[in-house]
This record gives structure tokens, sequence and C-alpha cells, in this order.
């Protein structure tokens, strides 16, 4: 959704990235529900997720790569370094909740590595994602009275994700959950943004807009519904333009070469 929000809406909108804390601490007995929850998440969503990480490197915690985030924001590279994280968790099964793994990942996406070592145990990224944390523990009224409120470290916060859009102005026009293309189009428009300033993209220029893409961004991005998506997505691979990745409950794509 978000990078059909950037597809459509081109310079219009200003991306920041606020950790909501998803877990202080997992332990062994959480392992079993998180699996569950992955399969969900994955049937709901129809996006690639490989939930054996909880059987084959399970994560202690979300925090250290909300850290890590925080310390590659620093450094104007949010959306590369969480995509990498993404990927790496949700379809590598990569234990990424350590200094080293997390550095690991910020070498692989062209930060200053020496920088980012320094920063990701800095006081100034403690408070970065302290700040974060008390955003989205801050629960607005309207996210209150649609439910979209739960307990994380014994504290409420909003569901994530939520989207806040702010315009120019300072009004907040807010998107609590998940929630369909429509309501984050509207809420985006709402604030002042023009749909219109943004491209309408073919698979191969999402492909080299973005970088690996699940099926179903392509869909999303590019406008195809149905198996239109997969079957050009199948095509390009065919003519050698385009690599597949397999995940346990679905595909990568990239472009080839």
């Amino acid at each position: 959704m978000v990078r059909r929000l950037m597809a459509d809406f081109g310079d219009e909108l200003d991306f920041h990235y606020v950790m909501g804390g998803l877990a202080r601490e997992w332990g062994p007995a959480d392992h079993p529900r998180q699996i569950v929850s992955w399969l969900e998440h994955a049937e709901q969503s129809r996006m690639p997720l490989d939930p054996l990480i909880w059987e084959t490197a399970p994560l202690k915690s979300s925090y250290p790569a909300s850290m890590a985030m925080k310390a590659a924001t620093d450094q104007g590279q949010a959306e590369r370094y969480l995509r990498a994280l993404r990927e790496g968790i949700f379809c590598e099964r990569r234990k990424l909740d350590t200094p080293d793994a997390l550095t690991d990942v910020a070498a692989r996406t062209g930060l200053n590595v020496d920088r980012f070592k320094l920063d990701i145990a800095s006081n100034s990224v403690v408070e970065a994602f302290g700040n974060d944390l008390e955003i989205a523990r801050d629960v607005p009224d309207e996210a209150r009275a649609v439910g979209q409120v739960v307990s994380a470290a014994g504290k409420e916060r909003v569901t994530l994700p939520t989207l806040y859009f702010t315009g120019g102005e300072g009004a907040r026009h807010d998107v609590y959950g998940p929630a369909d293309y429509a309501d984050y189009r509207a809420a985006a428009e709402a604030a002042g943004a023009d749909a219109g300033a943004g491209v309408k993209l073919g698979v191969m220029d999402a492909l080299q807009r973005f970088g690996r893409m699940a099926t179903r961004e392509v869909e999303e991005v590019c406008g195809l519904r149905g198996p239109r998506a997969e079957g050009e997505l199948w095509q390009l691979a065919l003519d050698f333009e385009v690599k597949p990745t397999r995940v346990l409950t679905g595909w990568l794509w990239e472009p080839a070469g």
C-alpha cells in the first residue's frame, strides 16, 4: 500500500517511519503463536512470509531492529534499510536482532558502517526510538472508538500499521490498522496531497523503481488484478528479464542481471 502511495502521489508525500515497538521480548512460549499469526497474515495480505524463522532462528525482540532503523534514518536511508530488514526477517529467516547482524544489513544496503556502529549504540538513537514509542502510545480517541488499540509491553498503543497524514497546516487524517488502499488515498487527499502528481508504472518500471517486489505489490502498484500481474511477471521471467525468488507463501521478483 505504501509503495502504491509513492507511485500515485510522487513527491506530494514525504514519509517518516515511526517504530511502534512490536515486542520488547519474545520467549519460547511465544513461538508457536507467532507461527500461526504469520500464516494468518500471509493469507490476509497475500504477501510472502516464512514463519519457520520461529523454529530455526527465533527473534528475541523487535527493539534492536527498531533502533537500527533510527540509525539508518539518520543517514537518510530509512526506506532501503527497512525493506532489507523486512525481507531478511520475513522472507529469509534471518535473525536480525543483534548489533552484528543489523550492521551487516547496513553494509549490504550501502550505509556508512562506521557511523552506523556508533549510532546504533548512541543515546540519540535510544531517545529517537523512545520518542517513536510515545507517538505510538499516544492513542487518539478515534482509534479507541474503532477498536484499533492493543497492549504491548504493558502499555497501550495503536494497532500496527497506522498511518498519519498531516497537511501543511498541521491538520491530521489518520488510518488505524490494516486498511484498503481507498482509505489511505482518501486520507492523503484530505491532507492536501494530489494523487495526479505520480506516474503510472508498468511492471518493469515498478521493479526498476522499487527493486524487489512481491506479486501482491506489483498488483497494487501497477493496477493489475487477478492473475494478470503473475502472468506478466512469469512472462518476463521466461524472457530472462526478471528473476523470481520463492518464499514459503509466495514469490519475490527483481530485475535480472
